[in-house]
Protein backbone atom coordinates (compact mmCIF):
# COMPACT_ATOMS: atom_id res chain seq x y z
CA UNK A 1 0.00 0.00 0.00
CA UNK A 2 1.02 3.49 -0.75
CA UNK A 3 2.63 5.49 2.26
CA UNK A 4 3.49 8.56 0.82
CA UNK A 5 2.44 11.89 0.25
CA UNK A 6 0.77 12.39 -2.80
CA UNK A 7 0.86 15.67 -5.04
CA UNK A 8 -0.85 16.95 -8.20
CA UNK A 9 0.40 19.28 -10.83
CA UNK A 10 -1.72 22.12 -12.40
CA UNK A 11 -0.85 23.55 -15.47
CA UNK A 12 -3.91 23.18 -18.25
CA UNK A 13 -6.60 25.34 -15.99
CA UNK A 14 -9.83 24.61 -17.98
CA UNK A 15 -10.83 23.39 -21.36
CA UNK A 16 -11.54 27.29 -22.14
CA UNK A 17 -7.98 28.46 -21.96
CA UNK A 18 -8.87 31.62 -23.48
CA UNK A 19 -11.49 32.76 -20.88
CA UNK A 20 -9.77 33.84 -18.29
CA UNK A 21 -12.57 34.52 -16.18
CA UNK A 22 -13.31 30.52 -16.98
CA UNK A 23 -9.61 29.52 -16.17
CA UNK A 24 -10.12 31.50 -12.61
CA UNK A 25 -12.55 29.74 -11.73
CA UNK A 26 -11.68 26.26 -12.90
CA UNK A 27 -8.78 26.56 -11.18
CA UNK A 28 -9.75 27.43 -7.75
CA UNK A 29 -12.34 25.05 -8.24
CA UNK A 30 -9.85 21.91 -8.50
CA UNK A 31 -8.08 23.45 -5.61
CA UNK A 32 -11.17 23.39 -3.57
CA UNK A 33 -11.63 19.99 -4.36
CA UNK A 34 -8.21 18.75 -4.38
CA UNK A 35 -8.48 20.16 -0.08
CA UNK A 36 -11.57 18.59 0.59
CA UNK A 37 -10.07 15.25 -0.90
CA UNK A 38 -7.19 15.73 1.82
CA UNK A 39 -3.99 16.91 -0.18
CA UNK A 40 -1.79 18.71 1.84
CA UNK A 41 0.14 20.88 -1.26
CA UNK A 42 -1.29 22.20 -4.78
CA UNK A 43 1.69 23.61 -7.23
CA UNK A 44 1.49 25.37 -10.45
CA UNK A 45 3.82 25.43 -13.29
CA UNK A 46 5.65 28.32 -15.02
CA UNK A 47 4.42 28.20 -18.80
CA UNK A 48 4.94 31.27 -21.80
CA UNK A 49 3.09 31.06 -24.89
CA UNK A 50 2.24 27.55 -24.86
CA UNK A 51 -0.76 26.49 -26.99
CA UNK A 52 -1.23 23.62 -24.32
CA UNK A 53 -1.30 25.30 -21.03
CA UNK A 54 -2.46 28.23 -18.92
CA UNK A 55 0.39 31.05 -18.81
CA UNK A 56 -0.72 32.79 -15.27
CA UNK A 57 2.90 33.39 -13.44
CA UNK A 58 3.02 30.88 -10.15
CA UNK A 59 3.00 33.59 -7.78
CA UNK A 60 -0.19 35.08 -9.40
CA UNK A 61 -1.52 31.74 -8.48
CA UNK A 62 -0.34 31.31 -5.16
CA UNK A 63 -1.91 34.39 -4.15
CA UNK A 64 -5.31 33.51 -6.14
CA UNK A 65 -5.72 29.78 -5.12
CA UNK A 66 -4.70 30.73 -1.26
CA UNK A 67 -6.96 33.05 -0.99
CA UNK A 68 -9.44 30.39 -2.30
CA UNK A 69 -8.77 28.36 0.18
CA UNK A 70 -8.18 27.66 3.89
CA UNK A 71 -5.96 24.98 5.12
CA UNK A 72 -3.49 23.55 1.79
CA UNK A 73 -0.19 24.37 0.80
CA UNK A 74 0.30 26.16 -2.42
CA UNK A 75 3.62 26.74 -4.55
CA UNK A 76 5.26 26.62 -7.33
CA UNK A 77 5.99 23.43 -9.42
CA UNK A 78 7.97 26.05 -9.81
CA UNK A 79 9.31 29.30 -11.25
CA UNK A 80 12.13 29.01 -13.66
CA UNK A 81 15.09 30.95 -12.19
CA UNK A 82 16.59 32.14 -14.90
CA UNK A 83 13.85 33.77 -16.29
CA UNK A 84 13.51 36.41 -13.13
CA UNK A 85 15.90 38.57 -11.28
CA UNK A 86 16.73 36.30 -8.28
CA UNK A 87 15.90 38.96 -5.52
CA UNK A 88 12.45 39.72 -7.01
CA UNK A 89 11.22 36.05 -7.15
CA UNK A 90 12.63 36.15 -3.20
CA UNK A 91 10.33 39.20 -2.57
CA UNK A 92 7.37 37.62 -4.08
CA UNK A 93 7.76 34.39 -2.11
CA UNK A 94 8.89 36.67 1.29
CA UNK A 95 5.35 38.41 0.73
CA UNK A 96 3.49 35.45 -0.52
CA UNK A 97 4.39 33.80 3.49
CA UNK A 98 3.37 37.05 5.17
CA UNK A 99 0.00 36.80 3.52
CA UNK A 100 -0.28 33.41 3.86
CA UNK A 101 1.84 32.38 7.18
CA UNK A 102 2.79 28.50 6.77
CA UNK A 103 1.23 27.47 3.71
CA UNK A 104 3.91 28.59 0.94
CA UNK A 105 6.22 26.26 -0.89
CA UNK A 106 8.61 27.45 -3.33
CA UNK A 107 9.41 25.17 -6.03
CA UNK A 108 12.80 26.48 -8.17
CA UNK A 109 13.19 25.22 -11.65
CA UNK A 110 16.01 25.86 -14.35
CA UNK A 111 13.98 25.35 -17.78
CA UNK A 112 12.60 28.21 -19.84
CA UNK A 113 9.03 27.45 -19.57
CA UNK A 114 8.39 28.23 -23.54
CA UNK A 115 8.25 26.52 -26.69
CA UNK A 116 9.02 29.91 -27.67
CA UNK A 117 12.53 30.54 -28.07
CA UNK A 118 12.64 34.53 -29.16
CA UNK A 119 10.21 34.75 -26.11
CA UNK A 120 12.43 32.63 -23.52
CA UNK A 121 15.19 34.75 -25.08
CA UNK A 122 13.27 38.29 -24.06
CA UNK A 123 12.78 37.18 -20.85
CA UNK A 124 16.45 37.22 -20.16
CA UNK A 125 16.53 40.65 -22.11
CA UNK A 126 17.95 39.29 -24.47
CA UNK A 127 20.92 37.17 -23.05
CA UNK A 128 21.52 33.46 -23.39
CA UNK A 129 20.43 30.64 -21.38
CA UNK A 130 21.96 30.40 -18.07
CA UNK A 131 25.33 28.47 -17.54
CA UNK A 132 25.25 25.81 -14.54
CA UNK A 133 27.69 28.92 -12.72
CA UNK A 134 24.44 31.18 -13.03
CA UNK A 135 21.94 29.35 -11.95
CA UNK A 136 23.64 28.30 -9.09
CA UNK A 137 24.26 31.20 -8.14
CA UNK A 138 20.76 32.41 -8.57
CA UNK A 139 18.86 29.89 -6.41
CA UNK A 140 21.93 30.38 -3.80
CA UNK A 141 20.10 34.58 -4.09
CA UNK A 142 16.78 33.41 -3.79
CA UNK A 143 17.24 31.29 -0.46
CA UNK A 144 19.37 34.22 1.29
CA UNK A 145 16.32 36.30 0.37
CA UNK A 146 13.95 34.00 1.74
CA UNK A 147 15.66 33.58 4.80
CA UNK A 148 14.61 37.16 5.93
CA UNK A 149 10.80 37.19 6.67
CA UNK A 150 9.37 36.34 9.91
CA UNK A 151 8.44 32.85 8.63
CA UNK A 152 9.87 31.00 5.56
CA UNK A 153 8.19 29.50 2.55
CA UNK A 154 9.45 26.19 1.81
CA UNK A 155 12.19 25.63 -0.94
CA UNK A 156 12.31 22.78 -3.33
CA UNK A 157 14.42 21.98 -6.03
CA UNK A 158 12.90 20.93 -9.65
CA UNK A 159 15.22 18.34 -11.15
CA UNK A 160 15.08 16.31 -14.22
CA UNK A 161 18.81 14.96 -14.47
CA UNK A 162 21.79 14.56 -12.44
CA UNK A 163 23.03 17.81 -12.50
CA UNK A 164 19.81 19.21 -11.00
CA UNK A 165 19.88 16.54 -8.49
CA UNK A 166 23.26 17.20 -7.53
CA UNK A 167 22.86 20.92 -6.88
CA UNK A 168 19.70 20.21 -4.60
CA UNK A 169 22.02 17.43 -2.49
CA UNK A 170 24.72 20.55 -2.38
CA UNK A 171 22.38 23.14 -0.71
CA UNK A 172 20.74 20.59 1.18
CA UNK A 173 17.26 21.06 -0.46
CA UNK A 174 13.66 18.59 -1.11
CA UNK A 175 14.00 17.96 -4.44
CA UNK A 176 11.20 17.59 -6.91
CA UNK A 177 12.34 15.11 -9.70
CA UNK A 178 10.19 15.47 -13.00
CA UNK A 179 9.60 11.65 -13.87
CA UNK A 180 6.75 12.33 -15.75
CA UNK A 181 9.13 14.72 -17.85
CA UNK A 182 12.51 12.58 -17.91
CA UNK A 183 11.86 9.18 -16.55
CA UNK A 184 14.81 7.63 -17.79
CA UNK A 185 17.08 10.08 -15.54
CA UNK A 186 15.07 8.76 -12.39
CA UNK A 187 17.03 6.29 -10.82
CA UNK A 188 20.81 7.94 -11.29
CA UNK A 189 19.45 11.26 -10.72
CA UNK A 190 17.75 10.10 -7.21
CA UNK A 191 20.68 7.77 -6.43
CA UNK A 192 23.06 10.43 -6.68
CA UNK A 193 20.77 13.03 -4.46
CA UNK A 194 21.07 10.98 -1.83
CA UNK A 195 24.29 9.42 -1.92
CA UNK A 196 25.67 13.71 -2.47
CA UNK A 197 23.22 15.34 0.35
CA UNK A 198 24.29 17.75 2.81
CA UNK A 199 22.24 18.63 5.48
CA UNK A 200 20.97 22.10 5.43
CA UNK A 201 18.80 24.59 7.37
CA UNK A 202 16.01 23.44 4.73
CA UNK A 203 15.99 19.95 5.20
CA UNK A 204 18.36 17.58 7.69
CA UNK A 205 17.68 14.73 5.47
CA UNK A 206 17.36 13.80 1.29
CA UNK A 207 13.82 13.88 0.79
CA UNK A 208 12.15 13.24 -2.67
CA UNK A 209 9.18 13.83 -4.33
CA UNK A 210 8.37 11.97 -7.83
CA UNK A 211 6.67 14.06 -10.79
CA UNK A 212 3.93 11.72 -12.13
CA UNK A 213 1.26 11.39 -14.97
CA UNK A 214 -1.55 10.04 -13.58
CA UNK A 215 -5.10 9.89 -15.13
CA UNK A 216 -7.56 7.96 -12.96
CA UNK A 217 -11.27 7.30 -13.83
CA UNK A 218 -14.03 4.79 -13.57
CA UNK A 219 -12.42 2.34 -15.88
CA UNK A 220 -9.70 1.79 -17.82
CA UNK A 221 -11.20 2.98 -21.28
CA UNK A 222 -12.67 6.12 -19.87
CA UNK A 223 -8.78 6.91 -18.38
CA UNK A 224 -7.56 5.97 -21.86
CA UNK A 225 -9.85 8.62 -23.20
CA UNK A 226 -9.03 11.33 -20.78
CA UNK A 227 -4.99 10.83 -20.84
CA UNK A 228 -5.04 11.14 -25.19
CA UNK A 229 -5.11 14.38 -25.25
CA UNK A 230 -1.84 14.53 -23.12
CA UNK A 231 -0.35 12.17 -25.81
CA UNK A 232 -1.31 13.79 -28.84
CA UNK A 233 0.73 17.41 -27.23
CA UNK A 234 3.63 14.85 -26.35
CA UNK A 235 3.78 13.41 -29.84
CA UNK A 236 4.23 16.92 -31.23
CA UNK A 237 6.92 17.73 -28.91
CA UNK A 238 8.70 14.46 -28.75
CA UNK A 239 8.90 14.31 -33.06
CA UNK A 240 9.94 17.93 -33.40
CA UNK A 241 6.69 19.31 -34.62
CA UNK A 242 6.01 21.16 -31.85
CA UNK A 243 3.25 21.56 -28.63
CA UNK A 244 -0.07 21.54 -29.78
CA UNK A 245 -3.71 22.60 -28.43
CA UNK A 246 -5.17 19.88 -26.08
CA UNK A 247 -8.44 18.53 -27.28
CA UNK A 248 -11.74 17.59 -25.73
CA UNK A 249 -11.21 13.93 -25.53
CA UNK A 250 -13.79 13.36 -28.25
CA UNK A 251 -11.93 14.98 -30.98
CA UNK A 252 -8.84 13.26 -30.01
CA UNK A 253 -10.42 9.69 -29.92
CA UNK A 254 -10.52 10.37 -33.64
CA UNK A 255 -7.12 11.73 -33.96
CA UNK A 256 -4.77 9.35 -36.23
CA UNK A 257 -1.21 8.82 -34.77
CA UNK A 258 1.53 8.76 -37.77
CA UNK A 259 3.93 5.90 -37.13
CA UNK A 260 6.86 8.32 -35.65
CA UNK A 261 4.49 9.21 -33.20
CA UNK A 262 3.39 5.68 -32.00
CA UNK A 263 7.48 4.73 -31.73
CA UNK A 264 8.03 8.29 -29.80
CA UNK A 265 5.04 7.55 -27.27
CA UNK A 266 5.94 3.57 -26.79
CA UNK A 267 8.53 4.94 -23.90
CA UNK A 268 6.20 7.63 -23.08
CA UNK A 269 3.31 5.37 -22.06
CA UNK A 270 5.71 3.18 -20.00
CA UNK A 271 6.41 5.75 -17.31
CA UNK A 272 2.54 7.31 -17.28
CA UNK A 273 -0.16 5.87 -15.08
CA UNK A 274 -3.78 5.32 -15.70
CA UNK A 275 -6.61 3.11 -15.25
CA UNK A 276 -9.24 2.54 -12.73
CA UNK A 277 -8.70 3.13 -8.71
CA UNK A 278 -7.02 -0.36 -8.29
CA UNK A 279 -4.60 -0.30 -11.05
CA UNK A 280 -4.08 3.21 -10.45
CA UNK A 281 -2.65 2.71 -6.94
CA UNK A 282 -0.63 -0.77 -7.65
CA UNK A 283 1.12 1.16 -10.79
CA UNK A 284 1.91 4.36 -8.27
CA UNK A 285 2.64 1.42 -4.93
CA UNK A 286 5.17 0.02 -7.52
CA UNK A 287 6.80 3.53 -8.48
CA UNK A 288 6.96 4.33 -4.57
CA UNK A 289 8.58 0.78 -3.70
CA UNK A 290 11.07 1.19 -6.71
CA UNK A 291 12.01 4.89 -6.04
CA UNK A 292 11.64 4.89 -1.81
CA UNK A 293 10.04 8.17 -2.71
CA UNK A 294 8.74 10.34 -0.09
CA UNK A 295 6.17 11.92 -1.46
CA UNK A 296 4.50 11.24 -5.23
CA UNK A 297 3.45 14.60 -7.09
CA UNK A 298 0.05 13.99 -9.57
CA UNK A 299 0.43 15.72 -13.02
CA UNK A 300 -3.29 15.25 -14.15
CA UNK A 301 -3.57 16.02 -17.78
CA UNK A 302 -6.89 16.33 -18.15
CA UNK A 303 -8.36 19.55 -20.33
CA UNK A 304 -11.95 19.63 -17.86
CA UNK A 305 -11.66 20.54 -14.58
CA UNK A 306 -14.18 18.25 -13.66
CA UNK A 307 -12.10 15.47 -14.75
CA UNK A 308 -9.64 16.74 -13.01
CA UNK A 309 -11.18 16.78 -9.58
CA UNK A 310 -12.52 13.32 -10.45
CA UNK A 311 -9.15 11.87 -10.97
CA UNK A 312 -7.51 13.38 -7.66
CA UNK A 313 -10.78 12.02 -5.77
CA UNK A 314 -9.92 8.58 -7.13
CA UNK A 315 -7.10 8.33 -6.05
CA UNK A 316 -7.34 9.93 -2.46
CA UNK A 317 -9.64 6.75 -1.53
CA UNK A 318 -6.83 4.73 -2.98
CA UNK A 319 -4.34 6.14 -0.57
CA UNK A 320 -3.84 5.47 3.23
CA UNK A 321 -1.82 8.99 3.49
CA UNK A 322 -4.05 10.99 1.76
CA UNK A 323 -4.51 13.29 4.36
CA UNK A 324 -1.08 14.85 3.99
CA UNK A 325 -0.81 14.51 0.28
CA UNK A 326 -0.30 17.01 -2.23
CA UNK A 327 -1.26 18.45 -5.37
CA UNK A 328 0.16 20.38 -7.63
Amino acid sequence: MIDVQISALEVLGTDNRHDTAAVASGLAQVAQAVEAAGYDRIWYAEHHRSPSAVDFPPPVMVAHIAAATSRIRVGSGGVMAPNHAPVIVGEQFRSLERLYPGRVDLGIGRGPGTPDTAYAKAMRWGGDPATDGEYRAAVKIILDDIRQGPTVPQPWLLASSTNGALLAAELGLPMAFAYHIRPHNAAEAIDRYREAFSPSEWSTEPRVQLSVTVACADTEERAAALIRPIEIVMAGVMTGSGPREFLDPELASRYAFTSSEQDALRALRGSQVHGAPDAVASQLDALVSRFAADEMTIFCPIVNPSGRIRSYQLVATQVPAASSAVAR
